[in-house]
């Protein structure tokens, strides 16, 4: 899933003001008395006028936006189609689809009520009928197939043809498991001399057990699910209906964005992974965190119980994966207990003391291409991360501008900035950060509701590395990667090099709820937030709305929105031909175009046409890239007949379809870069503090020696020196 940006960029005063004001007159700031479901309907009410006053350009609440936030709520409630007749849809459309709007102008709950009432009941009904389903054995012999495509799955007309869907659903599921434990079975009989391979029906049993347990753990999430879990989905299927990126975010998931963007958090630093039998193991002990200097907690770790103080210990064995989080993160300071059996069977109790925990792999870090006699400095930078929460104090302008003065004592010939797969975050950052390599002068322009422009600028003074720069995109490059990628391009300081980007060009502020409710209402509304999770949380909050109240704009004018950064040498990619990006958005706003402002274009351009011609070539006979251009056509092949066989045969048939591709896919390690890549000198002590680091490093390495796309960016980038060299050599003379 994609991280929307957010920026530090603040509403005007007079705006927040102008909230104020009109919510003090519509709404009297939540003074009516509290009845049935008052929280839900304040908080209605709140977001819808926060939209209306502050969004950058909202829609009218007319029936095209009821129907809009309908068809949302039902596909985010069953995609898949699994619980909703063709008859509940029906009646449901009937009584809402065109009426929503005229409920949220009279405050009503009554489609959410009647469609959280009706899932509900569905869900409960499917939990009865899954068991007896598993219960019977699966043959796979007769010729048949499933969708899996939710987009294109028709309703079951009633109750019984919902039967024959969950029939179908899970024959595939066991299918599936079925084929794994007997490819298993093989493996054993081949590798073990008179092994006796398990039968048919002895997999076939074991396969539905396994289902069974997973499909037991899916009902028991489902069915946790509180109404306000549920009135939280509804709320961001009224946000999306204005545009894919206004959110509510409920209390909980406000502290999970922030720490996301932050990359910091309080804890013990231990990833952890859930099992298929519910089984939760430690994965992964975080470098430099509490349980990495506690030096007690161990990868494979099984955790059996966590105790806060003196309180009894929790047994977490069967808990979802995100509440064993929850209970195990906790303030700085504080100690966990952790019941863990070591993977040598022995128990033990580890106290740890929960302090920061800093996610390495969200920072900026860096590597030496050594290429054709030249060394290109590579900078991978995974979001464009802030302190925004008080956590962390990392800032990713400062920590690329210390990855390039390191790059630049070790004398590179050039830089490339990667910027694949970074889905944005703070626009302040992206501001500095292009001047590093452009020095002072206009990045972006940001528009707000009523057309004020604001150029925002750096004052960098002189840039700090001048040679020759790439910038690497995909289709995943996003918001705050997008007007880094689109001033470089706009200054013709770097080729930008890879496939079209994500288009989103918009800008959001998260706004807290709180201030436009009175105390008392709110204090109503944490308690019953605090009641519905049984106690377990400490919300001090009613939520927050992440708002779209401005749009970027490039330096020529130009949006980012919708049509993203066209890269100036475009590389075949696998997912180039398939449904993504904002412009696969409903409700994305439009792409438009303002006035340029001045700035003045990098003394020495590339040269694009002679890169692009060159680089074409390359790729034209690149066994690599033909691959992927052949793995584009199968992805996009595949979306469009997304249909699975039910039999046996069938279903292995496609499965060994996929183990060619995939064996094609591994090739790509053989026919790739074998490029020459290794560790800044600057880095290798913090590389070397333990084995897990070390570790993580060489598999950092590894993937970027058969990086394809990293190989012909340094191509470029030798392309354009030895250009240069030409030139320089004929000026000489």
């Amino acid at each position: 899933m994609l991280k929307f940006m957010k920026n530090k960029i603040l509403i005007p005063g007079i705006i927040v003001f102008a909230l104020a004001v009109f919510f003090s007159f519509r709404y009297g700031l939540g003074t009516d008395k509290a009845g049935p479901q008052k929280e839900e309907k304040t908080i209605l009410q709140t977001v819808m006028a926060l939209i209306e006053q502050g969004h950058f350009s909202p829609r009218p609440i007319n029936d095209s936006f009821s129907e809009a936030i309908f068809d949302k709520t039902i596909e985010q409630l069953d995609y898949e189609k699994k619980f909703f007749t063709e008859e509940d849809y029906k009646r449901l459309s009937k009584q809402y689809r065109d009426d929503i709007d005229d409920e949220i102008k009279a405050n009503s709950m009554a489609f959410f009520n009647d469609v959280n009432d009706l899932f509900v009941r569905r869900v409960a009904e499917a939990a009865k009928l899954y068991p007896r389903i598993l219960s019977r054995p699966f043959q796979f012999n007769k010729e048949d197939s499933i969708l899996l495509d939710g987009d294109r799955i028709a309703f079951a007309t009633d109750e019984q043809a919902l039967k024959v869907r969950w029939e179908q659903y899970l024959k595939y599921r066991v299918l599936s498991k079925y084929v794994d434990l007997k490819n298993a079975e093989d493996k054993k009989a081949k590798d073990s001399v008179g092994y006796k391979v398990k039968s048919f029906d002895t997999l076939e049993k074991e396969a539905r057990a396994s289902i069974l347990k997973i499909q037991d753990r899916y009902f028991d999430r489902l069915q946790k699910l509180t109404d306000n879990d549920r009135f939280s989905l509804f709320m961001n299927c009224l946000t999306a209906a204005e545009d894919p990126h206004t959110d509510y975010f409920p209390p909980e998931q406000k502290k999970q964005f922030d720490e996301m963007m932050s990359g910091s958090f309080f804890g013990i630093g231990a990833a952890l992974q859930q099992t298929e039998d519910g089984t939760i193991k430690i994965s992964e002990i975080i470098t430099g965190s509490p349980a990495w200097k506690g030096g007690k907690l161990k990868a494979k770790d099984v955790i059996l119980k966590v105790g806060q103080g003196d309180a009894a210990p929790v047994e977490v064995e069967g808990m979802d994966l995100p509440d064993v989080v929850k209970i195990i993160r906790g303030p700085k300071g504080t100690e966990v207990k952790l019941t863990v059996k070591h993977d040598n069977g022995t128990q033990e109790i580890i106290p740890i003391t929960r302090g920061k925990v800093e996610l390495d792999y969200l920072f900026a870090r860096s590597a030496i291409v050594e290429d054709h006699g030249k060394k290109i400095g590579y900078i991978y930078l995974p979001e464009f991360y802030a302190d925004f929460n008080g956590v962390g104090n990392r800032r990713c302008a400062v920590d690329v501008k210390n990855e390039v003065e390191k790059l630049k004592a070790e004398n590179v010939d050039a830089i490339i900035l990667d910027l694949r797969n970074n889905g944005g975050g703070s626009l302040a950052d992206v501001v500095d950060m292009a001047g590093i390599f452009v020095g002072s002068g206009p990045v972006v322009q940001v528009v707000t509701g009523g057309d004020k422009i604001r150029p925002l600028s750096n004052d960098a003074g002189a840039p700090v590395f001048t040679g020759p720069m790439a910038v690497l995109v995909n289709g995943n490059s996003a918001s705050a990667s997008e007007i880094m990628a689109a001033a470089m391009q706009d200054y013709k300081r770097a080729v930008i090099i890879g496939t079209r980007t994500y288009g989103k060009g918009t800008v959001q502020k998260l706004i807290p709820l709180d201030p436009f409710v009175n105390q008392s209402l709110r204090e109503q509304i944490i308690q019953a937030l605090n009641k519905a999770k049984g106690g377990d949380a400490d919300y001090q909050g009613i939520g927050s709305l992440k708002l779209t109240i401005q749009k970027f704009y490039r330096i020529n004018g130009g949006s980012t929105q919708l049509k993203g950064v066209t890269p100036d040498i475009v590389l075949p990619d696998a997912y180039q031909d398939l449904k993504q990006g904002e412009r696969s958005e409903s409700s994305a706003l439009p792409w438009d175009k303002i006035a340029a402002v001045n700035y003045t274009t990098w003394r020495t351009p590339p040269p694009y046409a002679f890169l692009k011609v060159s680089s074409d070539k390359r790729v034209d006979n690149s066994p690599a890239f033909k691959l992927i251009r052949e793995t584009a056509a199968t992805l996009k092949y595949h979306q469009d007949h997304n249909y699975v066989p039910l039999s046996l045969k069938g279903y292995e048939k496609e499965q060994e379809k996929s183990k060619a591709m995939n064996k094609k896919l591994d090739n790509l390690d053989s026919i790739g870069s074998g490029l020459k890549v290794i560790n800044l000198k600057a880095d290798l002590a913090a590389i070397n503090v333990d084995s897990s680091s070390m570790e993580k490093n060489k598999t950092w390495l590894k993937a970027l020696r058969k990086d394809v796309y990293l190989n012909e960016a340094s191509n470029v980038l030798n392309d354009w020196i030895n250009e240069n060299n030409k030139v320089t050599t004929v000026n000489k003379k």
